[in-house]
């Protein structure tokens, strides 16, 4: 390009014209850029190189660099396809049902799974959004919740019976993963072994009631032989301890079975409590029993649901807690929502029971719980009537320490008394 000019410069300053010379070559260098430039733009826009002038200088190292690029580009581009067809095949032999969302909840990609347990479509449905095709208010709720822990379980959109378990992780930028899980046979067993229990204990309660009869009359009999008390006063108790074993089968059974607690009952919660404290069947050398009225505020569910939450906390306080211990039981509330708390001074539990003291049959101390009549399904009971209460259970306890039981409402279950305007 220098030698170029300067020859226009020479040929101008042979002619007097030095400038003119100089101007006139640069028009002419600038005139071969131009076109070069139009070629190659015209080769990038039909992917033909043939016609176009490598030429010298930086267009041979713009042509070289390009090819590179592209030859590179290429490359990865089948190492992508390669990596998205062995990804969309591990998903698809995958047997829960993945559907990706954006951040409007439109259906980004799904797998084959999810065609089959609920029914969605890879090309038509995608960019339609997911709450369109599976209509179920609690899947709704979930997606919109933002909750990665939670699970809810829906029936099936495309069979009627099955029955779907659905959980939303974050997955991409502002993208989430819904995925799906068939649970019919789950649901199908848990069902059985309900109706297994509710049956089995309906069926138990006839004949020991018979049984219990004769154990009271004999009991009661003023000739009873000596040799006979024993053993007849024992037998009573056992069957006493069974019968209300099977009372408390057959409530867990009907909770189990149960949805969301109906909002037509208004429940003191304060009077519950005094009625508990001033009702309830404990030896006098228990532990004092304090009630905590720090609001007024009334729950919306079934108050015999209430009352046993607060029966079964309250005999698992006294069962702890020694003589010379206490056990409050508070009742607060707040614009969060309110709280029922049944907190003793008695043994406390190993931080590692903890987790599991809700389910069933489930004792820290197994000697101890039989010798005094449990079986491990109180807080089991507990848990379940605060479910259906759309409440939840907090366990806080250290060995030694005492035990406390928080029952959390949430605001709309909760009823706060309307100031009345002074006259």
């Amino acid at each position: 390009m220098l030698l170029f000019l300067a020859a226009g410069a020479l040929i101008g300053w042979f002619y007097g014209q030095l400038l003119w010379g100089l101007l006139a070559a640069a028009l002419l260098a600038l005139a071969w850029q131009v076109r070069q430039l139009l070629s190659f733009d015209r080769a990038l826009r039909t992917d033909n190189f043939d016609d176009f002038r490598i030429g010298e200088g930086i267009w041979e190292q713009i042509y070289s660099k390009f090819r590179f690029e592209r030859d590179r580009g290429l490359r990865q581009k089948a190492v992508n396809r390669q990596l998205l067809r062995e990804i969309r095949n591990s998903t698809d032999a995958m047997p829960d049902g993945a559907v990706v969302l954006d951040a409007n909840n439109e259906i980004v990609a799904c797998n084959r799974a999810a065609k089959g347990l609920a029914g969605l479509k890879r090309k038509k449905d995608r960019g339609q959004r997911i709450d369109n095709i599976l209509r179920d208010p609690k899947l709704i709720g979930l997606i919109n919740s933002n909750d990665h822990q939670q699970s809810v379980e829906i029936p099936s959109p495309i069979t009627d019976g099955d029955w779907l378990n659905c959980r939303v992780v974050p997955y991409g930028a502002e993208q989430k993963l819904l995925l799906l899980r068939d649970v019919t046979e789950r649901i199908r067993l848990s069902k059985m072994r309900r109706d297994f229990v509710a049956n089995a204990s309906h069926e138990l309660r006839s004949p020991l009631t018979v049984i219990s009869g004769y154990l009271d009359a004999l009991s009661d009999a003023g000739d009873l032989p000596a040799d006979w008390v024993k053993p007849v006063t024992q037998m009573r108790n056992q069957s006493l301890r069974m019968k209300h074993i099977l009372t408390e089968m057959l409530e867990l059974s009907q909770l189990e079975g149960a949805g969301s607690a109906s909002r037509n009952e208004n429940i003191d919660v304060v009077q519950l409590l005094n009625d508990v404290r001033i009702d309830f069947d404990r030896p006098a050398d228990a532990a004092e029993i304090k009630v905590n009225a720090e609001s007024s505020a009334t729950i919306l569910g079934r108050k015999a649901e209430i009352e046993s939450v607060v029966v079964n906390l309250l005999s698992n306080a006294l069962r702890y807690t020694p003589q010379s211990g206490e056990i409050n039981l508070t009742w607060r509330s707040s614009s969060d929502g309110a709280e029922l708390i049944v907190k003793d001074t008695g043994e406390g539990i190993d931080p590692e029971h903890i987790p599991r003291l809700t389910e069933r049959f489930f004792r820290v101390d197994r000697g101890r719980s039989r010798g005094e009549g449990g079986i491990g399904l109180g807080l089991a009971i507990v848990k379940h009537v605060l479910v259906r209460h759309d409440a939840e259970l907090e366990i806080k306890s250290e060995p030694g320490s005492g035990s406390e039981f928080r029952c959390v409402f949430p605001p709309d279950r909760v009823k706060v008394a309307t100031p009345t305007a002074l006259s």
